[in-house]
C-alpha cells in the first residue's frame, strides 16, 4: 500500500489533468479552425472573404485565456483575415497580468469584478453594448463566456442603481436561492442578460462559445445567457422574490421595474433570436472528468465516477464520500481505485466573520465522519477548477488517514470550526490546503478520492 504523501501527489496529478482538459487553449483548438478559406466555429462555417470584420466579445474567469487562444488560432493561420476587434471583460487582477500570462494582441481587455460587480464593470458593459450595436451585417460576432460572466457584465437599466440591484441579489443569495433563480432575477434587472446583448446586435452572425460552470449546461444560465433566448419572465422573477419573502426587502426601484414588466410596460427578455445567433458549450465538467480519468488509469487506478453531480450541503457530501469508501471496503473492493466527482455543493450556514469555501467544508465533513470511524488507505482532494474556493487563496484541501490523528495532536475538532464557518482556519492549521492560483478556466469543482 502506498503512503499518504504519494497518494496526495497522485491525487493532485489527477486533478491537474482534469483541469488541463478544460483549459481554453485545448478547448478552442477543438472548436475552432480554418480550412479552405473558411472559419469553422463549433461546426458552423463562415467564408473569410465575405466578412468585413470579426468581433470578439465576452466575459468570465476564462475570458482572457479564451480570447488569447482564439487570437492565436486566427492570427497564426495561413489565411487572409478580416479585421479583428472587440472587448473582453476580465477580473481586475487578470487585467494587470493578462499581457504576461495570456497576451492579447488586438482585443482589449476591461477590468471587472466578481462575485460583486462594480461601477467600472457597468461602464465597460455599456461600452460593450454600444460596440455590439454598431456592428454590421457583414461582421461576425464571436462571444466567449465562462463562469463569473454574470458579475463581470453588469448593466442595470437607468432607473436602478447598481447598489440597488446588488441588494436584491444579495438578499436572494443569503436566502438560499439557486443559481437559476438568481439569474432569473438578474436577467430582468439588466440591459444585456437574457439574450438582450444578441438582440441589439445587427452582426450577420453571432456565435457564442461557452465553458460551462453550471450543472446540466443550460446556456441561458451560463453568464446569465446574454446571447441566447431567455425562457424566464418578469412573472418568474416576482414569484422567486415572493417565494423567499423578499418583496418588501428589495429596493423600490427593483420592485417597480418588475411590476412594470409584469404589466407589459417594459419589453420581456427575448424568447426567440434569429437563426444566425447560436451558442455552443465547448467544455464542461464532463470534459474535466475524462481528462482526470485518463490520468488515473495511467497511474494504475481503476476509475469509478460518482453517478450524479455533487449538490447539496458541502459538509454532508464530505461525509457521504467517506461512507462510500468505507462501504467499498466492506464489499471487498480490490484497490487501487480512484473515485471522481464533479459538481458544486453549497455552504448555506455561513456565519459572520467566517473564512472558507465549499471544498474546504467538504473536507471538514470528511473529518466528522472519520472521527466516528477512521478509514485507512484513503486520500480525498476537493478543489475548485478555477483555483478558488470561496473568497480565499486556496483552491481546496486534502483529507487522508494522517489528517485526523494530526488534528487530535493539535486538539482540533472539525465541528466547532464548521459551526463558525472557519473551514479555512482549520485546514490552514493542519497544512491541508491545496493552492494553485487562478487557473484561467472554470467548470465547477473536481473531487478525487483514492483508495489503496
Amino acid at each position: 500500500m502506498i503512503g499518504p504523501a504519494q497518494r496526495r501527489r497522485e491525487a493532485e496529478a489527477i486533478w491537474r489533468a482534469g483541469v488541463a482538459a478544460v483549459m481554453p487553449s485545448a478547448l478552442l483548438r477543438r472548436a475552432v479552425h480554418i480550412e479552405r478559406g473558411r472559419l469553422v466555429l463549433a461546426g458552423r462555417m463562415f467564408p473569410l472573404s465575405s466578412l468585413h470584420s470579426i468581433a470578439i466579445v465576452g466575459a468570465g474567469k476564462a475570458a482572457a485565456a479564451m480570447a488569447a487562444a482564439l487570437e492565436t488560432l486566427l492570427l497564426d493561420a495561413d489565411a487572409p483575415l478580416p479585421a479583428l476587434h472587440g472587448q473582453i471583460h476580465v477580473l481586475n487582477e487578470q487585467a494587470e497580468t493578462v499581457h504576461l500570462r495570456s497576451p492579447l494582441r488586438l482585443v482589449p481587455v476591461r477590468p471587472a469584478a466578481q462575485p460583486v460587480p462594480t461601477g467600472a464593470g457597468v461602464q465597460a458593459t455599456h461600452m460593450l453594448r454600444v460596440f455590439c450595436q454598431r456592428l454590421s451585417p457583414s461582421d461576425l460576432a464571436i462571444g466567449l463566456l465562462s463562469g463569473g460572466a454574470s458579475a463581470m457584465m453588469p448593466l442595470p437599466p437607468p432607473e436602478i442603481a447598481l447598489e440597488e440591484k446588488q441588494v436584491a441579489i444579495s438578499a436572494l443569495s443569503r436566502a438560499g436561492a439557486t443559481i437559476q433563480e438568481l439569474n432569473t432575477v438578474r436577467k430582468h434587472l439588466s440591459l444585456v442578460k437574457g439574450g438582450q446583448l444578441a438582440a441589439i446586435c445587427p452582426a450577420g452572425a453571432f456565435v457564442t462559445l461557452a465553458i460551462s460552470d453550471v450543472i446540466g449546461n443550460p446556456l441561458d444560465v451560463i453568464g446569465s445567457g446574454p446571447t441566447v433566448p431567455d425562457p424566464t419572465t418578469f412573472a418568474d422573477a416576482i414569484a422567486i422574490l415572493k417565494r423567499y419573502d423578499l418583496m418588501e426587502a428589495v429596493p423600490r426601484s427593483v420592485f417597480q421595474r418588475l411590476r412594470q414588466g409584469l404589466a407589459g410596460r417594459i419589453p420581456e427578455t427575448p424568447k426567440r433570436l434569429p437563426a444566425s445567433v447560436t451558442a455552443h458549450v465547448i467544455g464542461d465538467c464532463q470534459t474535466a472528468l475524462e481528462g482526470a480519468a485518463n490520468e488515473a488509469r495511467r497511474l494504475g487506478y481503476t476509475v469509478r465516477v460518482w453517478p450524479d453531480p455533487l449538490q447539496g450541503e458541502a459538509r454532508d457530501m464530505g461525509r457521504m464520500l467517506i461512507r462510500w469508501a468505507r462501504e467499498q471496503r466492506r464489499q471487498g473492493l480490490t484497490p487501487p481505485v480512484c473515485l471522481l466527482a464533479t459538481g458544486e455543493t453549497v455552504v448555506s450556514r455561513l456565519r459572520p466573520g467566517g473564512r472558507g469555501g465549499r471544498c474546504q467544508e467538504m473536507i471538514l465533513g470528511a473529518f466528522l465522519e472519520s472521527e466516528r470511524l477512521p478509514t485507512e488507505g484513503l486520500t480525498l482532494l476537493a478543489a475548485g477548477t478555477d483555483g478558488e474556493d470561496g473568497p480565499t487563496d486556496a483552491a481546496g484541501a486534502f483529507f487522508d488517514e494522517d489528517a485526523a490523528p494530526c488534528a487530535g495532536r493539535h486538539g482540533l475538532k472539525a465541528a466547532p470550526f464548521l459551526e463558525k464557518s472557519r473551514s479555512y482556519d482549520f485546514c490552514q492549521s493542519l497544512g491541508l490546503h491545496f493552492k494553485t492560483g487562478p487557473t484561467s478556466t472554470n467548470v465547477m469543482d473536481l473531487v478525487v478520492l483514492l483508495l489503496t
